[in-house]
């Protein structure tokens, strides 16, 4: 077992050949994770081993935990730290991937951030990427500010390119938020972790420091009804974090927390939010929460202070 401690963007491997993607930080009894690729000989992608491999959808990989591994079903998977045959650790195996695909070494790169500060998750991660693969890159810490302004002068340099409308539309699809396509552009392009190189989309993933998993969010609180509030944000250091954390100035709210990808990064401090979520009791505190199903249906962030400023 490695030494390090499981983290969020890991990859882990069941005694089966199951391979999950670590989604929590609070694993040091069971590992928090979702069920991404199994063993199949009539999978569509094989690992640099020979072993073929097929993809699972969220509602699929859900329906056969259910059935074949029902006491790893949770809000989202839990393994026992027993049932966990390999860890994958996206800050060591960046440097096979450089090697396996030019576009990954070239980004390393153009980010020129020191070993074990940056990485590579998702299927790249795995060895199971196709020639249509995403690359996900993951950057620890505070350096993920340092990769998000390098992209950012990247794309004014035309050294990688930014998001075509397409592609735009494509994120948009995906995601499928609350919220008009046009106040999503206006929140994601100021966010600077995304880009296309060769053709392909890449994007920055934030995870935290193994110095920082100390802070950790703790685990779902007693639901106290849906609300709909409007804040400013005091502290948004971990805004691209899983859960993103904006600390808010408000009568009965100290924490909004994001557990979807799409309002990660949605507002700067000092800018006024408006979020719609479920309302959670911590101890003395209560938090809302955004992104208490899948599709997060009826729950946003938007920062009413950049809609103002555009005149929306």
């Amino acid at each position: 077992m490695n030494p390090k401690p499981v983290r969020l963007r890991d990859f882990i491997e069941d005694r089966d050949g199951w391979l999950y993607a670590v989604s929590a930080y609070d694993n040091s009894e069971r590992v928090g994770c979702v069920l991404r690729y199994v063993p199949d000989s009539r999978g569509e992608r094989s690992n640099p081993g020979g072993i073929r491999y097929r993809k699972l959808e969220f509602e699929e990989a859900y329906a056969k935990i259910a059935e074949e591994k029902p006491s790893y079903a949770d809000r989202i998977q839990r393994l026992p730290q027993g049932d966990i045959a390999r860890v994958f650790k996206p800050e060591e195996e960046v440097e096979n991937c450089a090697v396996r695909d030019h576009r990954v070494r070239d980004l390393l790169e153009i980010f020129g951030l020191p070993q074990e500060r940056i990485g590579i998750t998702g299927s790249f991660l795995c060895g199971l990427e196709v020639t249509s693969s995403d690359i996900d890159l993951v950057v620890y810490g505070h350096d993920w500010f340092l990769a998000q302004e390098t992209l950012r002068n990247a794309i004014a340099q035309g050294i990688v390119e930014d998001l075509d409308d397409a592609m735009w539309h494509r994120v948009y699809r995906k995601r499928n938020p609350e919220i008009s396509f046009e106040e999503f552009m206006l929140h994601e392009i100021r966010k600077w972790n995304r880009g296309v190189i060769e053709d392909t989309y890449f994007d920055l993933l934030y995870t935290r420091s193994y110095d920082e998993l100390d802070r950790m969010i703790t685990g779902p609180g007693e639901k106290d009804g849906r609300i709909t509030i409007e804040a400013q944000v005091t502290d948004a250091s971990l805004a691209f974090d899983n859960p993103a954390v904006y600390r808010v100035q408000h009568p009965d709210i100290s924490k909004v927390l994001s557990f979807t990808h799409t309002y990660s990064g949605q507002a700067l401090a000092g800018e006024t939010i408006e979020a719609r979520g479920v309302c959670e009791r911590h101890g003395d505190e209560r938090w809302l929460i955004v992104g208490t199903t899948r599709e997060a249906r009826g729950e946003f962030i938007r920062s009413l202070t950049l809609l103002e400023g555009q005149g929306k």
